[in-house]
């Protein structure tokens, strides 16, 4: 069955039904989808919900909140973590010293946590990172997968913030009060570091395309303006007011906004943005003691409104230069001062959404059993907390505003899109054998298809989101290659915070599919079928690979050459891969990676328009190494900064990729 699986899956190509004949000789069914062939980006409407007008009322206002919120230091628990934090290199993260993780992802063969705390790489935190440590798993035949020398579930990926307790927001100051944590893994002889995410970054250009989120796809397609779980979350609820003296609670759905759930999640996350408990009511034990990378939900909803609090009264980019030239912002920039001109979030929240999400003369009181009630006067009680409406529904404004901007963040001007539109100039020679390989030969668009390159595409597992083979079921866009074993990481073989798959095929077994997912499943699966969802991760689209390493969901690989000799071997750990072995030479091989450089839009290398920004202030690990770092007097260590200067719409020269800052 597995070689059988192996042998189709790389002809995954719309819903067709086949006939295929296994090795016993009869004939069974097979409901796969047929890959979409390339065609340009630009052929491509950018996904949006049909509802959005419901919610905002002015786009361009929209886009411009967006940006100020994703590029924002103020955002973070120590006023410095900003979404940009991690996504400021071609929607990814160059950085290469104290990114580490250990690998906290683990799980024993029941599915529970059994998170790594070893560095096999540099052997503690705050190691620099350099190009022979890769690949992790090391062969000393990279055309042969037995011929193992070296091997590391350690994982790159992006430093956040230090291990802290949220104890208070201070309105109108931009740092959290909190209270520093002993950390037994990141810490440098008892001195705490900034913690380190367990999945490499993915990026955020062309992310508006993917159906869902994340790796392990958790932030769902359709956003339910609390957290990113959608429909999975039967008590996300935000207030409507009906009238300025009217609320309701409602139950809200957007459809096709899985940048908005997955916007949500890196603030209530105390590994990427914020204190433990600063936000909404902790899952308790569902996790452990670990954060898993998209699964920071909880069912309750304060994190939100004390972000709100902290944010509305603050001015936008208040840390941070604005260029003049800005694409979007430059309007509102006070060059050479810090900000926007507007003086506080209040006011482009106003400017962008509809009144009935922000704007009412009563207030929501919360009490300690978390019993809500509108009410007309604010008590100040201490056994209370009361928000206005707009801090009361800050996740929803908050996950919307991001989504607008990130949906410009579109790369369809690489030469691949020229190009596919008819200038025949566009790709070299070697580029154009690489193409012939990429459809062929290697079969790389058998889940690298579409004018998205993935067929984990809104446009593509809108029509399938199941796909079978003889009676072998997986989720569409999500395959197990072969990176890591499955018990290191699940991936979409993980529960979500409520107990249920993320997997939409073990939904669709346990008969939950229309419940959490709002739509019936597109083929039955019945209670004893075999599911290929364990270690498997979301397709990414490949647009600027040449400038997103390090590649995969561990961040294992350092070059493109890499990634290649590891697909024509069939992967690293092929007893679960869904991978064969291509058979290419080293000349078609270094076609193959000439080809992955066509697919680089020439606006993201050098950061003009949409992809243009704020000042960005990073921190790039800490001063000393794995044996000795400077203690700032509160027991964290003190912090090397980068900045990221500000960028107008003509661009610049861009920041270098992984590795390359030495």
């Amino acid at each position: 069955m597995r070689r059988l699986f192996q042998r189709f899956s790389r002809f995954i190509v719309i819903t067709v039904t086949v006939a295929i004949a296994v090795t016993s000789g009869h004939i069974v069914s097979a409901q796969v989808a047929t890959p979409l062939p390339l065609a340009s980006l630009k052929s491509v409407s950018v996904p949006e919900p049909d509802n959005l007008s419901d919610f905002i009322k002015d786009k361009v206002a929209a886009i411009a909140l967006g940006k100020a919120l994703f590029w924002d230091m103020q955002l973070g628990s120590d006023g410095l973590q900003s979404c940009a934090s991690c996504h400021f290199h071609a929607g990814t993260d160059n950085r290469s010293k104290n990114q580490i993780n250990p690998g906290f992802l683990r799980v024993n063969t029941d599915g529970s946590p059994n998170p790594d705390t070893t560095f096999d790489v540099g052997g503690a935190p705050n190691y620099q990172l350099k190009p022979e440590d890769y690949p992790f798993h090391k062969l000393s035949n990279p055309n042969d997968p037995t011929t193992v020398v070296a091997d590391s579930n350690d994982v790159t990926s992006s430093q956040g913030v230090f291990n802290t307790e949220f104890v208070a927001v201070t309105p109108g100051k931009a740092v959290d009060r909190v209270k520093p944590l002993p950390d037994t893994v990141f810490n440098v002889v008892g001195t705490n570091v900034r913690r380190v995410e367990p999945r490499n970054t993915a990026t955020t250009i062309d992310a508006v395309f993917n159906f869902r989120n994340f790796w392990d796809g958790s932030a769902q397609n359709i956003f339910n303006g609390v957290n990113a779980f959608g429909l999975r979350d039967p008590n996300a609820e935000v207030v409507k007011a009906n009238t300025p003296s009217q609320l309701e609670f409602v139950k809200i759905r957007l459809k096709n906004s899985s940048l908005a759930s997955q916007a949500v999640a890196p603030p209530l996350n105390s590994f990427e943005i914020s204190a433990n408990g600063r936000t909404f009511e902790e899952i308790g034990d569902k996790f452990g003691a670990i954060d898993r990378k998209s699964h920071s939900a909880a069912k309750g909803k304060k994190l939100p409104r004390k972000l709100g609090k902290k944010l509305l009264p603050l001015r936008p980019l208040g840390k941070q230069i604005v260029h003049p030239e800005d694409s979007v912002l430059g309007a509102e920039s006070r060059w050479p001062q810090p900000g926007l001109q507007t003086a506080s979030y209040e006011q482009l929240i106003a400017n962008a959404f509809k009144p009935e999400w922000w704007q009412s003369d009563r207030s929501i009181q919360v009490d300690a059993n978390g019993q809500r009630t509108f009410i007309a006067r604010r008590d100040r009680s201490d056994e209370t907390k009361e928000y206005t409406l707009m801090e009361y529904n800050f996740s929803l404004l908050f996950g919307l505003a991001i989504q607008m901007y990130e949906s410009t963040l579109v790369s369809d001007d690489t030469p691949l899109d020229r190009f596919l539109d008819g200038d025949t100039t566009a790709l070299t020679d070697q580029q154009q054998r690489g193409k012939q390989l990429f459809e062929g030969k290697a079969a790389c668009l058998t889940c690298h298809h579409g004018a998205e390159l993935t067929s984990a595409s809104v446009n593509f597992v809108s029509k399938q989101r199941i796909q079978s083979l003889n009676q072998v079921f997986f989720d569409n866009g999500f395959f197990n290659i072969g990176v890591r074993p499955s018990l290191e990481d699940p991936g979409v073989g993980s529960n979500d915070p409520f107990g249920n798959p993320l997997s939409e095929s073990r939904l669709a077994q346990q008969g939950k599919f229309e419940q959490l997912l709002g739509e019936a499943p597109n083929v039955t699966v019945p209670s004893d079928s075999r599911i290929l969802n364990d270690g498997a991760f979301k397709t990414p689209g490949l647009r600027n690979v040449e400038l997103t390493a390090p590649y995969f969901h561990n961040g294992g690989q350092l070059t493109l050459k890499q990634v290649v000799e590891f697909y024509n071997r069939g992967g690293d750990f092929r007893q679960q891969s869904a991978l064969a072995p291509l058979g290419l030479t080293e000349a078609e091989q270094d076609d193959l990676v000439a080809f992955l450089k066509a697919l680089t839009d020439e606006r993201v290398r050098l950061e003009k328009a949409p992809f243009d920004h704020p000042q960005l202030f990073i921190p790039n690990g800490h001063p000393g190494d794995t044996t000795s770092v400077t203690n700032d007097g509160t027991g964290k260590a003190t912090d090397d900064f980068q900045e990221i200067p500000p960028v107008g719409r003509n661009g610049g020269n861009g920041t270098p990729n992984f590795l390359e800052l030495r």
